[in-house]
C-alpha cells in the first residue's frame, strides 16, 4: 500500500547502502559476497555496484530455479502463425543455454569476447544471450528490422567476431531476409573482416546463401554438444552486454551494461512494479533487440523464475484481436506493450477486444514513451474492464530498468502520467540554468543518485558518456527528456530536449535520418524533426533542400525514403518530406530547429524569436509550402 512504499522509498534515498545490500541478498544469488555496496563519482563517471562481488547472470536465470520448478515453463513462445506455439521448461532450457555455450566456445568465444545477435522472436534468441552470459561473453544484439548497414557499424564497433542469426524471420505473414542482410553486412562497405563463424537458426528452411567457411546451422553444432558447462564466475563490474542506442549525433552509442546491479534492478522491479506471483504467466510484447525485451523478457521474469512469453508476430496479424487472442490462449496475467500498438488497435474499435475473455488479466503496463490520457483511459475501460491496475513505466536503455512507475495497489492512478518514483530513484527538475527546481514545476528531468541498473559508459568512447550524460549538468544524471511534476509530486514526462525522436518508443537520432538523405546526389542539405502523430506517437518529417536544377517530385520522394530504409531501417523512413529551398539559420549559420519542429507541429501562432536568422524569409515560405 502507499504508506508501505513510501516508507521504503524513505529507507532507499536515506540509507541507500543497507537498503541495497538487503535487497542484492534477497534477489540475487551470489558465489562470493561484495565488500562495498557503491562507489559512485560522477565527475569522472566512474560507477560500481556489489564491489568485488561474483555471480553469474545465466546461473541467476536459469540455474538456480531447476531444484524447486526444473518442471515449470520458463518461455512460453508464441509463433507468427497463430498454431505455432511452444513451451521450454526451466531444465530444458538449462539444457539448451548449455550445449550453446559449448557451442560458442568450440568456436574460439571466450570471457570478455563480443557476439552479435541479429535474430527473430524466438527461443534460440533467449538461448543465445544467456549462453553468453554463462561463459563470460558479452553480447550485442540488434534489432532484426535494421538495415544491413546499421548490422555491420554495430558489429564493427563492438569489435564481435561472431554473428547469431536466421535464416528468415517471420512477422505479420511475411519473412524478414536476416541471413541475407547478415551476407550483405559482412561484405558490403568494406565488410567485417574479424567475423570468422555465423551461426544460422533453421527457422523458415527457405533456401539462404551460405558459406561453408564461415556459416554453421545451429541444429547441426547443437546435435553434437555436450549439456555439461559450469558457469563462469563473474565480477558484478564485468560486462553483461552492449546494446546500440541512437544519439543526437549520427552515430549509435553503444551503451555497457554490467552484471550484479543490473541483475539486481530487473529482478527487483520485475517483481514490484508487475506484483509478481510464482506460477503466473508475464508476458511483454517487446523484441529482444531492444532493452525492453533484455529487461523484461528475459533477465529479470527469469531470475524471479517467473513464465515469460516471447511473441514473433504483429498486434494486427491475423487480425486485431491477436493479442487478446493470445492472452485467452495462454491465460496470461500481466501484460505490457507500447503505447504506440495500443492507440493502432484502439483505431480499430472495441469489437475486436471483446470478441475474447481476457478474464485472466490482472495487470496490465505500458512502456517505451508516454502514453496520451485517451489511449490509457480506452486501455483501462476497455482492454481491463477497470479492474486491472495500467503501470506507465518510464525508463530508458541506459538506466537498466525502470525508473518511475506507480505500483500496483500502493500508487493512485493518473491517466498519462509515469507517476512516482521507484526505490532508490532521486529525480529533479532543473530550469535552463541548472537550477533545481521545487513543487510544481517543469524542467529537465534529471536523476541525483546512482541505481545499481545504470549503465557504466559508452563501449570504447568513456569521454561520450561523459558529454552525453554529466556534462551538462555536473553532479546529476541528464536523462535529456523533459517532464513536469504536479501538486501531487507525480511525473509527466513530456518529451525529448535534444534532437532524438521518439518513433513507437524507439529512440532515433535526427542526425543519422539526416546523413541517410544527403547520401542522395539531388540532396544538397536535410534537416529532420519529430512532430506529433496519432499511432507512433511522433513521427519523421523531413525537410529537404536540393541540389540546384534537381526536379522535386514523387519518384525522387520514393527515392528518399527507400535510401533512409536501406541505411538505417523501416523504422526510421520519413512520414513526411517538405521540399525546402532555404532552411532557418542564424548568422552563425545554426539551423534553429525549434522553428522546424513548430512548423512540422503547424503551432504557427508563435514561433519564438526569429531576429537572430540570415533570412527571415525562409520561414515563411516553409509555412506556405507545409506538408498536411
Amino acid at each position: 500500500n502507499r504508506a508501505q512504499y513510501q516508507k521504503m522509498y524513505a529507507r532507499s534515498v536515506d540509507d541507500p547502502q543497507t537498503f541495497w545490500a538487503e535487497q542484492a541478498q534477497e534477489f540475487v544469488t551470489w558465489f562470493s559476497p561484495w565488500n562495498k555496496v557503491m562507489e559512485v563519482d560522477y565527475q569522472r563517471g566512474d560507477i560500481k555496484w556489489f564491489v568485488g562481488g561474483k555471480l553469474n547472470a545465466c546461473y541467476n536465470c536459469v540455474d538456480r530455479h531447476l531444484e524447486a520448478r526444473g518442471e515449470q515453463t520458463a518461455i512460453l513462445w508464441e509463433g507468427d502463425e497463430p498454431q505455432d506455439s511452444q513451451a521450454i521448461s526451466y531444465r530444458e532450457l538449462f539444457a539448451l543455454v548449455c550445449k550453446f555455450a559449448n557451442v560458442l566456445k568450440s568456436r574460439g568465444v571466450k570471457k570478455g569476447d563480443c557476439v552479435s545477435i541479429y535474430m527473430p522472436m524466438i527461443p534460440q534468441a533467449a538461448v543465445a544471450m544467456l549462453a553468453c552470459a554463462r561463459i563470460g561473453a558479452i553480447h550485442s544484439v540488434v534489432f532484426g528490422g535494421f538495415s544491413p548497414e546499421a548490422l555491420r557499424e554495430r558489429i564493427l564497433d563492438s569489435d564481435c567476431q561472431v554473428v547469431i542469426t536466421a535464416d528468415e524471420g517471420p512477422r505479420g505473414g511475411k519473412n524478414v531476409p536476416l541471413k541475407e542482410n547478415v551476407e550483405q553486412a559482412l561484405s558490403g562497405g568494406g565488410g567485417c573482416p574479424k567475423v570468422h563463424t555465423t551461426i544460422v537458426v533453421q527457422r523458415t528452411g527457405n533456401s539462404v546463401t551460405f558459406n561453408s567457411a564461415r556459416d554453421v546451422w545451429y541444429h547441426h553444432a547443437m546435435r553434437d554438444a555436450s549439456s555439461d558447462c559450469p558457469p563462469a564466475e563473474m565480477d558484478a563490474e564485468d560486462p553483461l552486454f552492449i546494446l546500440y542506442t541512437s544519439g543526437s549525433t549520427g552515430k549509435p552509442k553503444g551503451v555497457l551494461h554490467t552484471t550484479g546491479g543490473y541483475q539486481l534492478y530487473t529482478a527487483m522491479t520485475h517483481k514490484y512494479v508487475f506484483d509478481y506471483h510464482a506460477g503466473e504467466v508475464y508476458w511483454c510484447t517487446a523484441d529482444v533487440g531492444w532493452v525492453t525485451g533484455h529487461s523484461y523478457i528475459v533477465y529479470g521474469p527469469l531470475a524471479n523464475g517467473a513464465t515469460t512469453m516471447m511473441f514473433e508476430g504483429l498486434p494486427t496479424y491475423p487480425d486485431a484481436g491477436r493479442f487478446w487472442q493470445v492472452v485467452d490462449k495462454h491465460q496470461v496475467n500481466i501484460f505490457y506493450t507500447a503505447p504506440t500498438a495500443l492507440r493502432a488497435l484502439m483505431g480499430q474499435g472495441d469489437a475486436p477486444v471483446q470478441k475474447h475473455k481476457r478474464s485472466s488479466l490482472r495487470i496490465l503496463g505500458t512502456v517505451g514513451e508516454p502514453i496520451n490520457p485517451e489511449a490509457w483511459e480506452w486501455y483501462y475501460r476497455v482492454v481491463g474492464e477497470r479492474r486491472c491496475p495500467v503501470v506507465d513505466t518510464w525508463w530508458q536503455t541506459e538506466t537498466g530498468g525502470i525508473m518511475i512507475t506507480p505500483l500496483p495497489g500502493a500508487t493512485e492512478l493518473k491517466p498519462g502520467s509515469a507517476t512516482l518514483p521507484f526505490f532508490g530513484v532521486q529525480p529533479a527538475l532543473l530550469d535552463a540554468d541548472g537550477k533545481e527546481l521545487a513543487g510544481v514545476a517543469s524542467g529537465n528531468l534529471v536523476i541525483k543518485q546512482s541505481w545499481p541498473g545504470q549503465m557504466r559508459t559508452v563501449y570504447g568512447d568513456h569521454q561520450r558518456f561523459l558529454d552525453t550524460y554529466f556534462a551538462m549538468h555536473p553532479g546529476y544524471y541528464t536523462t535529456g527528456d523533459g517532464a513536469r511534476r504536479d501538486a501531487d509530486g507525480y511525473y509527466w514526462i513530456t518529451g525529448r530536449i535534444d534532437d532524438v525522436i521518439n518513433v513507437s518508443g524507439h529512440r532515433l537520432g535526427t542526425a543519422e535520418v539526416e546523413s541517410a538523405l544527403v547520401l542522395h546526389a539531388e540532396v544538397a542539405e536535410a534537416a529532420v524533426v519529430g512532430y506529433p502523430h496519432a499511432i507512433k506517437g511522433q513521427g519523421i518529417y523531413a525537410y529537404v533542400t536540393l541540389m540546384a536544377g534537381s526536379e522535386a517530385d514523387a519518384g525522387l520522394r520514393a527515392e528518399l525514403v527507400e535510401l533512409v530504409k536501406k541505411e538505417i531501417g523501416a523504422i526510421a523512413k520519413p512520414d513526411v518530406i517538405q521540399w525546402a529551398p532555404g532552411l532557418p539559420k542564424t548568422r552563425s549559420g545554426k539551423i534553429m530547429r525549434r522553428i522546424l519542429r513548430k512548423v512540422a507541429a503547424n503551432e504557427l501562432d508563435n514561433l519564438g524569436d526569429t531576429s537572430t536568422l540570415a533570412e527571415p524569409a525562409v520561414v515563411e515560405e516553409l509555412i506556405a509550402n507545409r506538408v498536411e
